[in-house]
């Protein structure tokens, strides 16, 4: 037999008996949205405040309203506050504790407001501040790979394409590569937070209400930039969460495809990189083994956070205006992606903070696989003013016979150029080292070390004035 219990004290004049044991299961979810409660104790002191000023509730049940929420937040946050399924949720459960510490004034406290337009707010709210932290952290990851592009910004190395030797870089030209990653990742964020900031409060159920509220005074003490223009949209919408989840997942991707050239470089078969061992683990069984969990973590939690943007979107794609109960479904994969970027943010922080490069094998490397090659084609275009075409072909066949020979290129002689093209001359050796290479990527964005340096200390002044600002 189904068990059966009392009509819910919220709703309970429409309704004879209480939920189902299972409907209690399947509806609660104050297992995880309590992480709301600072959120909705800010609305509602807000929505009190703009009640009593309407006077739409007496000053003295908005006094009562205020001190017992004020109460509420000290014993959610020195843990008393007991949370209570059967009350489904973290809204609910406020406002039963309210009504057991100030009475009859706790059931003023939702006049002109409607749950769904309350969690909307809560929501918003939450994922907003989510936003500023996120933004703060990607800072600081950029602040650690300007430093380490100022420090590093000679030091040669392979750049790859298709993982295989392309052209000398330097690796300071490549943590700027993540730094320009990290500055569209957080204009991404900065993006949705404009977006986000219409305050859902006073939208009610969906059509709004007939009190005279003041919705300017309640979006304008929560932070907000204006009010929701449609009622049935502000309830409506979870476009906000899905906009920061995309912008979290591709700032995941990035994290991630740093994250795993960290595990390539930090392999013997690169050695370019040793991670430090606060970001490494052992072997319990090969006492050799420095294993690089950190980077794999990081690599692993993007499939996490671009599932919880998958999650919501299809959560979302078929629900008709304007609030469901499906909406529910929002928040957890929301909490736990939020979550883990931040959490991947700090580690990749702090690995780039701690790594240390090998600058010999990082230069062993840069000049392997013939990766001088475009030099000397371009030397040939501009010194002996050849089509790039015919340079190309004719640096083709050089890189033959320097395979052939088992030499890279700097080590052919004049003559074995001379008989694949009569007109080289002995200058072109001033180009076929990897250190020559790279000072001769002058170009805007091109990888030179005093371009690198130039851009790095400029990302260093840029992102120190932002600290300075958000202190």
């Amino acid at each position: 037999m189904t068990e059966k219990k009392n009509s819910n004290t919220m709703w309970g004049g429409r309704f004879g008996s209480g939920p189902a044991t299972i409907m209690e299961q399947i509806n609660a979810s104050v297992d995880f949205d309590w992480q709301l409660y600072a959120h909705d104790i800010a609305g509602s002191r807000a929505h009190a405040e703009m009640l009593v000023v309407q006077g739409i509730i007496s000053a003295e049940d908005g006094t009562r309203i205020a001190e017992g929420l004020n109460t509420i937040l000290a014993e959610i946050e020195n843990g008393t506050f007991e949370f209570s399924r059967s009350l489904e949720d973290i809204h609910m459960n406020i406002e039963a504790r309210l009504a057991t510490l100030i009475g009859d004034a706790a059931g003023r406290l939702h006049t002109a407001r409607s749950r769904n337009d309350q969690v909307a707010t809560d929501f918003k709210l939450y994922v907003r501040a989510a936003i500023d932290r996120i933004d703060a952290l990607l800072a600081d990851y950029q602040s650690a790979l300007a430093d380490k592009a100022v420090k590093f910004a000679g030091t040669v190395m392979p750049g790859f394409t298709h993982l295989q030797s392309a052209q000398p870089v330097t690796f300071g030209h490549h943590c700027l590569a993540y730094v320009e990653m990290a500055a569209r990742d957080r204009g991404r964020f900065q993006d949705a937070r404009k977006r986000l900031n219409e305050s859902p409060l006073g939208a009610a159920a969906l059509a709004g209400t007939s009190f005279p509220i003041d919705r300017d005074m309640t979006a304008t003490a929560l932070g907000f930039d204006r009010p929701a223009a449609n009622s049935l949209d502000a309830v409506a919408d979870r476009d906000f969460v899905l906009e920061s989840l995309a912008a979290a997942s591709i700032t995941a991707i990035h994290l991630s495809r740093y994250a795993e050239e960290l595990v390539l470089w930090s392999t013997p078969q690169f050695g370019f990189i040793r991670l430090s061992d606060q970001f490494s683990t052992g072997s319990s069984i090969m006492p050799q083994k420095r294993n690089p969990d950190a980077a794999e973590l990081v690599r692993a939690k993007t499939g996490r956070i671009a599932g919880a943007l998958t999650s919501l979107m299809i959560v979302m794609k078929g629900l008709p205006l304007a609030y469901s109960k499906d909406m529910q479904e929002d928040k957890e994969p929301a909490f736990d992606a939020f979550a883990n970027i931040e959490l991947a943010l700090k580690a990749m922080t702090g690995m780039v903070t701690d790594l240390e490069p090998d600058v010999k094998a990082m230069k062993r490397a840069a000049g392997a696989g013939f990766a001088t090659a475009t030099d000397l084609a371009d030397w040939i275009v501009r010194v002996l003013g050849k089509p790039f075409r015919e340079a190309h072909h004719i640096t083709g066949e050089l890189v033959a016979m320097a395979e052939g020979l088992n030499l890279p290129l700097h080590r052919l002689t004049i003559e074995d150029m001379q008989s694949i093209e009569p007109a080289i001359t002995d200058d072109i050796f001033s180009v076929l080292t990897v250190a020559s290479s790279v000072k001769s990527r002058a170009s805007l964005g091109g990888t030179a070390p005093a371009n690198v340096r130039k851009q790095a200390k400029k990302w260093q002044t840029k992102l120190a004035r932002e600290a300075a600002k958000r202190n």
